[in-house]
């Protein structure tokens, strides 16, 4: 389209303005489409400046979710990236399309979610301009077991996108949550389909959400304490665009490898909980106490109970004790 081939050159060129006969001239396109493409990139929120007898200038610092900007950072071009401005959430509506027979590298990307889902029925708080909120279709071919490292394989190409990008170590709390600087800035939350008859996952939706800058008004008060954004005092040209085509990249290059698991001794390294007093939590049930003592090849949690027991944790999640 026009408009992608304008703001490609805008982009290339935040230094200085380029006038519509330029642009003309480099798309071999009339001044009347260019015009039309600038009014329909400004409807969709990018903020180009102009001037007589100057130009065009896209501010630099600007911050829109676009196809095109996703594109341009992305090296596995074959997905199929599709941009929303609100969505009611990613994991909701893929699944929806995936049970209509979407392809695998379906990827839905939107800038708010009314009714963002975490683990164990959660509402994940998903605003505009400050997130990004993003579900990736799979058809892995594996059973339920094999394709279990999926979520592990995800929260490891968000840490690494995260410590690329913004230059800040991120670690990753079993088994979903990646944390910066001690607070959440990013839960992972994968849904699967199982054919019944063969064992083997029909599809899965991989849904990420990661705050990228600080809403305007703050986190809600329940969530102050422990929810942070990967780029505080940072300025970063389309960096929700660059982050997502980041995490997306990373994580395709060793989802092609799944079952070799390549990013096991990554996750290891970044866990925040190994050698930790936690809590093991499970819906319905009280905490137990116990000590993280290692996380095995299937991504399971090994904890030692107060009785001296061994537990191998596969499901639920953990809350890390305060230091007596």
């Amino acid at each position: 389209m026009i408009k992608d081939r304008v703001l490609a050159l805008l982009w290339e060129n935040t230094d200085r303005a380029l006038s519509g006969a330029e642009l003309a001239r480099q798309l071999s396109v009339s001044r009347t489409a260019v015009w039309k493409a600038v009014e329909q990139l400004r409807g969709e929120g990018y903020p180009i400046q102009s001037a007589p007898r100057r130009g065009y200038r896209l501010s630099p610092d600007s911050d829109v979710l676009s196809e095109a900007g996703i594109r341009r950072y992305l090296r596995h071009q074959e997905l199929a990236v599709r941009i929303f401005p609100v969505l009611s959430s990613t994991n909701t509506v893929l699944k929806d399309l995936a049970a209509q027979g979407a392809p695998e590298g379906t990827v839905l990307v939107a800038g708010e979610q009314t009714a963002g889902r975490g683990r164990l029925g959660r509402s994940f708080y998903s605003p505009a301009g400050t997130g990004l909120y993003m579900s990736l279709l799979l058809r892995p071919a594996l059973s339920a077991p094999e394709a279990a490292g999926m979520t592990a394989c995800a929260a490891v190409a968000v840490a690494g996108a995260i410590e690329e990008l913004a230059g800040v170590p991120a670690g990753i709390k079993w088994v979903n949550d990646v944390l910066v600087a001690g607070k959440k800035v990013c839960g992972i939350l994968t849904e699967a389909s199982l054919d019944c008859e063969n064992g083997l996952v029909n599809y899965a939706v991989v849904g990420i959400g990661i705050n990228t800058r600080l809403p305007a008004a703050d986190f809600p008060e329940p969530l102050r304490d422990i929810a942070g954004a990967v780029f505080e005092g940072k300025d970063l040209p389309e960096l929700r665009c660059r982050l997502a085509a980041a995490v997306l990249d990373r994580f395709l290059d060793d989802y092609r490898q799944l079952g070799e698991k390549p990013f096991y001794e990554d996750y290891r390294r970044r866990s925040l909980v190994l050698g930790r007093e936690i809590l093991l939590l499970s819906p319905g049930r009280d905490p137990v106490p116990a000590k993280a003592l290692d996380i095995d090849r299937d991504f399971a949690l090994l904890a030692e109970l107060e009785d001296g027991s061994l537990r191998r944790v596969n499901a639920g999640e953990v809350s890390i004790r305060a230091a007596k």
